[in-house]
């Protein structure tokens, strides 16, 4: 390993925090520094060194532009400075850029990386494949590891706006192709942020309408937890929002408690629940597969169970 630095890179300030925590902890194993490469104006290269970044490459402004257009800029920097892993935040757009990144180092992409650690003088990375059936152990072939991280895999550190580090302009290399913004629109502020959450309250396809989640949300309420879901609630019923879906490609969470109710506990969910430390399973199939994974399970009707624990809950308020 010539080059032992972390480098990382998210659109989203959040979960650049949380690479930087991860980067900062295997650089301990590494021996080098980290960097993050930051897109925005100069206050987000300044938050990037409060988060943990030892060095700043600053892209600058978006302005007209897309987070894809910085790839061949960003591209540049890896082949000339050439650090031992891109750690890449998961989003949409963060998506991405790691794919055409990878398209232009010709290198494979590590994505949804769970784990990673420090063989000799290799990093390897665990991640899962076959929809989280299975976990594989990779290596890249590369100089640089190019590897995908989505919310909740690290705890980002305490911001210190004391801390002092480089911040270096990037000029911003023009791409061959671009495509062209015609129109902006206002997204609905974000509601939940499950992978903070300590505790989670989880229905599944057991809820018989849509009506039902009002019974849910109240019992989220006496517990204060927050409110997740599975896949089809959140996608062809559309009775929740996306970022509401814990799974496979949607939240991995690892709260104090996650309560599943009418949860089937298929490994697309389940690969989302792994750290939870306490798991409770409500299901009138005593065979659902959730309760395989649980710590406590409750074989019933969750249309007599629910209503029940509501009123125990509010008896002891």
């Amino acid at each position: 390993m010539a080059v032992k630095d972390l480098w990382v890179f998210s659109e989203k300030t959040s979960l650049q925090a949380e690479l930087l925590a991860g980067a900062r902890t295997l650089a301990e194993a590494t021996g080098g520094g980290v960097a993050a490469i930051v897109v925005g104006d100069e206050t987000s290269a300044k938050a990037a060194l409060a988060q943990g970044a030892d060095k700043v490459f600053w892209l600058g402004e978006k302005a007209d532009k897309l987070v894809e257009d910085f790839v061949p800029t960003i591209a540049g920097l890896v082949q000339s400075h050439k650090p031992c892993a891109l750690l890449i935040g998961a989003s949409k757009r963060g998506k991405a850029v790691a794919g055409r990144l990878g398209a232009a180092l010709d290198t494979t992409v590590i994505t949804d990386v769970k784990k990673f650690f420090v063989e000799g003088d290799v990093i390897q990375a665990s991640h899962l494949i076959f929809g989280g059936g299975a976990v594989r152990v990779e290596k890249s072939a590369t100089e640089t590891m190019i590897a995908t991280f989505g919310l909740g895999i690290f705890e980002p550190l305490a911001a210190d706006p004391s801390r002092q580090g480089e911040i270096i302009q990037v000029p911003f290399i023009e791409p061959k192709t671009r495509w062209t913004l015609r129109e902006r629109k206002p997204k609905p502020p974000s509601t939940v942020n499950l992978a903070a959450a300590k505790k989670v309250v989880c229905p599944g396809r057991g809820l018989q309408k849509k009506e039902d989640l009002d019974m849910i949300f109240e019992l989220a309420g006496l517990l204060e937890a927050e409110v997740g879901a599975t896949r089809p609630l959140c996608e062809g019923l559309d009775w929740l929002p996306r970022e509401r879906y814990i799974g496979v490609s949607g939240a991995f969470i690892k709260p104090d408690l996650y309560l599943g109710i009418g949860v089937s506990g298929q490994a697309q969910h389940t690969v989302g629940i792994t750290e939870s430390r306490v798991v409770v399973a409500i299901n009138k199939d005593e065979e659902a597969p959730l309760f395989a994974q649980a710590d406590y399970g409750i074989v019933g009707d969750l249309y007599a169970i629910v209503p029940e624990l509501i009123k125990a809950l509010k008896a002891r308020k």
